[in-house]
């Protein structure tokens, strides 16, 4: 194909930001045009849930920076509402339309929504995942509420329920699963997690969902009744449930696309209905769902930082230079900062069959939890230990054997594998329905 002279990106966050930057920096000079559903600007996701909900940081000062510049055309606050792959042509919410030669689709995901609209718009329900709902959150939390209700217990919802007790909040998590985290680490590590958060003050209630909410006259949220017969009081619930991929505006498109994410190969480039890599438009960040080495033949979505750069990179390289880049050995990597403790991972914990504490202990807060799967290393979590983590990634990237048969420091006499224990539930699903 010819070289590209108008490039469009639908999907102004992270992802999309870094592809733009990315293709200045290869030397692209033509029209660039970046979509947007929110009317900001490029902001980090990440402190919402952290920093900004402990009161450290205003949602107003997590806007990304600019790295390069991008001399490009904004389109914020409108969503790509079509895509019509024979006209090179996306169709936005407001009757307008944007011709492209070549494309790139960044939109991410959202927060699930409550799945009682009724309860849904009782005041004081809230959900996290943009700037408006941490500001609208952060604001509920500063009038101090007399208690807090969190359902679901995965990584969100535990740091929400850590900015809680950071603010002497009384809060309450609802959670489906065996411990807090279960559906992303184990209940292994997920113990641990729940004994961090109880220490915390936390009303943590593992093994039950809701079934109702219900509110006052003027409609405002009082509480939740639970699958066990037990009734919670809260006037402020934060729904927790996870992520939904924003794939809906690709339907009849002729690109693959489902609640699973946009399908794409190790070079980023999305697929037609017939499975075959497309020349003009590619996929990065938390909406892309793809092939890697440590899954095995299972394809995966990462709502990771680190992974939404990386697509970014590879998929502005190879559009610009096909061929010139691929995605196919990147190691995942996340954090979190809850209860006062710092917990850091690489590789793919939550595909291991197995897991082994490595180094220290859980009793002592500071430890190493290593997963594995068909006989190799494919991940590792270290809690209060980030230091040790380069060790792992080397592991990892080598294909080191599981159980591991190094000598490493404040290594556990006796320490043996058992099972990972991964539940098959949506992670921090804990709602049941009415």
């Amino acid at each position: 194909m010819s070289a590209p002279c108008d490039v469009v990106i639908v999907g102004a966050s992270l992802a999309g930001l870094r592809a733009a930057e990315a293709l200045r920096e290869g030397g692209y000079a033509g029209r660039l045009t970046l979509v947007g559903d929110e009317p900001h600007a490029p902001y980090d996701r990440p402190p919402l849930s952290k920093q900004v909900l402990s009161g450290w940081v205003r949602p107003q000062e997590t806007f990304l920076p600019r790295l390069h510049p991008i001399a490009g055309a904004w389109r914020l606050g409108v969503a790509a509402s079509g895509l019509d792959t024979a006209a090179q042509r996306v169709d936005l919410a407001d009757g307008t339309a944007l011709d492209y030669d070549r494309l790139i689709i960044a939109t991410g995901t959202r927060a699930r929504p409550w799945p009682v609209e009724a309860e849904a718009g009782l005041g004081g329900m809230h959900l996290l995942r943009t700037l408006d709902h941490a500001a609208a959150l952060t604001a509920a939390l500063e009038a101090k509420p007399s208690r807090v209700l969190v359902v679901g217990a995965g990584f969100t919802g535990s740091e929400v329920a850590s900015a809680c007790r950071d603010r002497g909040i009384e809060v309450t998590v609802v959670e489906q699963g065996s411990t807090p985290l279960a559906a992303v680490l184990g209940p292994v590590v997920g113990g641990h997690a729940a004994i961090l958060q109880r220490r915390a003050g936390v009303d943590l209630r593992c093994g039950v969902s809701v079934t109702s909410l219900f509110g006052d006259v003027q409609g405002r949220v009082r509480g939740a009744r639970l699958s066990d017969g037990n009734v919670v009081e809260a006037d402020v619930v934060v729904a927790c449930l996870g992520a939904v991929r924003n794939t809906e505006w690709l339907a009849g498109s002729g690109v693959q696309a489902g609640p699973a994410g946009v399908p794409c190969d190790a070079a980023c480039r999305a697929l037609s209905a017939d499975g075959a890599p497309t020349d003009d438009i590619f996929v990065c960040g938390d909406v892309s769902h793809f092939h890697h080495p440590l899954a095995g033949e299972r394809r995966i979505a990462l709502e990771h930082w680190g992974n939404a750069i990386n697509q970014a990179r590879v998929a502005a390289a190879n559009l610009l230079r096909p061929g010139s880049a691929t995605n196919a050995t990147a190691l995942p990597a996340f954090w979190s900062m809850q209860f006062g403790a710092n917990f850091k991972s690489v590789g793919l914990p939550s595909h291991g069959e197995q897991v082994m504490i490595v180094q220290g202990a859980l009793e002592t807060g500071r430890f190493v939890a290593a997963y594995g799967r068909g006989g190799r290393i494919v991940g590792a979590i270290a809690v209060n230990q980030a230091q040790w983590l380069p060790f792992y990634e080397q592991q990892i990237l080598a294909g080191a054997a599981f159980p591991p048969d190094w000598r490493v420091v404040d290594q556990p006499q006796g320490a043996t594998p058992q099972p990972a224990g991964f539940p098959g539930a949506t992670p921090g699903a804990a709602y049941a329905g009415a």
